[in-house]
């Protein structure tokens, strides 16, 4: 009977949901879009689509304790500000956000009881956000939150959850607060909790703000999969940060072509050439802007796409550390001597540099295919036929 009346209750629960996506304007195909998009955001094949959907249906809803600490609440604002469909539709049915400062109804002790009852019904179970650097300086007197300081309030915290995601740039390395002198000991999370000798799964989401998307599929990945995504050295799910913004900038052929904008505002600048000698630092920082923008606005929503050089904004030691302006460190290729110019008249000719960079690529190639012939033909027909 007991095992009944729950299965009743879960089917009452997905009517509830699929009703609530309905009253908020969203329809079974807006929502299987999403859950393409979620699916491709997160690198998970296409087939996984149906279990992304399935997950985000689910009744089971998991619990997220949102912490802020040193921060401007960009990463929540662009949060709330996600499109197609929009947060407050979907993924705030689909989480169970106990404690969040921002969008708490219930202030001072009763917001506090709140958490702390969340807690303790869900030890081990809840995914800790934190938005802001903590203050490492002077035991982090720099930011309290409920008469407590960000270490104090992680000591009784994060040893019971089960995985903390740090969203933004501050929460990642530090962000803006560390740059310069860093006056208040701006540090990220994984840092403090390594200092303190907490032992959690930590995330990284940088950006400033985040996308986010990337928090999205950060957590439907944890549900669908019941496991954290794969992540780079700096503990960035390599889904989101797995590629330069060099490689997908929507200004790169324009990079290899050796065509680009000298000033603001010059002929090459209105033309949309590249924007890398105006300081654009897309070759040296690892992101997916240009593929999945922000909130559903088009190009137009992210630095490149408004004319100005990305600013490295999710790379530590990048953004609020170099100077705006300038030049990046290329780390996957750099332009080409042997472009013509983009002075140069059209059908001027090919440069002695251009041949001869010419000549050498068409010979490896050349060279490759005589090398793939001679394989294939001392290949078993048997090899060849599988």
């Amino acid at each position: 009977m007991g095992e009944r009346l729950k299965q009743l209750q879960e089917k009452h629960l997905f009517k509830d949901i699929k009703e609530q996506l309905t009253n908020r304007g969203v329809d079974r195909r807006e929502f299987l879009k999403f859950c393409t998009l979620i699916t491709a955001t997160a690198g998970l094949p296409f087939g996984m689509v149906e279990k992304v959907a399935a997950a985000v249906e689910s009744p089971q809803r998991p619990p997220v304790i949102w912490l802020h600490f040193q921060e401007c609440t960009g990463c929540t604002e662009s949060l709330l500000r996600a499109t197609h469909p929009t947060v407050e539709g979907l993924v705030l049915d689909t989480i169970s956000l106990d404690y969040s400062e921002t969008l708490l109804a219930a202030a001072g002790h009763q917001a506090e009881k709140a958490m702390w009852d969340s807690i303790e019904a869900n030890k081990g179970k809840f995914i800790l956000v934190v938005e802001g650097s903590i203050p490492a300086k002077d035991g982090g007197i720099y930011c309290k939150v409920a008469g407590k300081t960000p270490q104090e309030t992680l000591r009784e915290v994060a040893p019971h959850a089960a995985a903390a995601i740090a969203i933004g740039s501050c929460a990642s390395w530090g962000g803006v607060q560390s740059s310069g002198i860093n006056p208040t000991g701006a540090t990220g999370l994984k840092e403090i909790l390594d200092m303190e000798k907490i032992d959690l799964p930590v995330i990284n989401l940088p950006g400033c703000p985040a996308s986010p998307y990337n928090l999205l599929s950060t957590v439907l990945y944890y549900l669908t999969l019941k496991k954290l995504p794969e992540l780079d050295d700096k503990n960035r799910p390599l889904f989101a940060y797995g590629r330069l913004i060099h490689d997908n900038c929507e200004r790169r052929p324009h990079f290899d072509a050796g065509r680009f904008a000298h000033q603001f505002g010059d002929e090459n600048h209105r033309q949309g050439y590249c924007l890398y000698k105006l300081g654009c630092k897309g070759p040296e920082t690892w992101a997916n802007c240009p593929s999945i923008l922000y909130c559903d606005v088009g190009s137009g929503s992210w630095p490149v796409g408004t004319g100005h050089p990305c600013f490295g904004c999710s790379e530590e030691g990048v953004g609020f550390t170099k100077a705006i302006h300038e030049q990046a460190e290329v780390l996957s290729v750099t332009p080409s001597e042997g472009v013509p110019g983009i002075i140069e008249d059209r059908g001027a000719g090919m440069t002695g540099t251009a041949a001869a960079v010419a000549g050498t690529v068409v010979g490896a190639i050349v060279g490759a295919g005589a090398v793939l012939s001679r394989k294939v033909k001392d290949m078993p027909e048997e090899d060849m036929e599988g």
